[in-house]
């Protein structure tokens, strides 16, 4: 019951009712499919990289963490058409030949995801150099003497 609260009250934080929010609302404009679930899930562990991503902004991280979203839509995505949809058998051959088939995707998906985490992360540094009030405050290490 605590992890169903902790799970409950996680998912009200902006950082996961924005993005949540807006697929829900595309969804309602361009219509419901099968295998919903596994995009929603998808994009609530992508907002738990960003979250891991907050207290180790560096370019390093940044480009792992957009790499590492974009294989986690991939792999769960597709693995979501593979369990809802009847294009391939519910054989290992079957996943793997739904992974192959969305590889001409997934290069679209890295160089998009790649791009605009470039774009929205570098125009934010640049933003935090012209406006040092959006820079987050550093933690000092604090000594105590016993």
């Amino acid at each position: 019951m605590e992890i169903a609260s902790a799970a409950r009250n996680a998912l009200l934080r902006p950082a996961f009712l924005v993005p949540l929010a807006a697929l829900l609302l595309s969804d309602l404009m361009l219509g419901f499919y099968n295998y919903m679930e596994v995009v929603y899930l998808s994009f609530a562990l992508i907002v738990c990289i960003g979250l891991w991503l907050q207290k180790r902004r560096s370019a390093i991280h940044i480009a792992g963490a957009a790499l590492a979203s974009s294989v986690l839509f991939f792999l769960l995505t597709n693995f979501g058409v593979w369990a809802f949809e009847s294009l391939y058998p519910k054989t290992i051959e079957g996943l793997i030949a739904c992974y192959v088939a969305a590889i001409p995707f997934f290069q679209n998906t890295i160089q998009g995801d790649l791009f605009f985490t470039a774009v929205l992360f570098g125009g934010f540094a640049l933003l935090e150099k012209r406006f040092p009030k959006l820079r987050e405050p550093r933690m000092t290490a604090v000594a105590i003497s016993v």
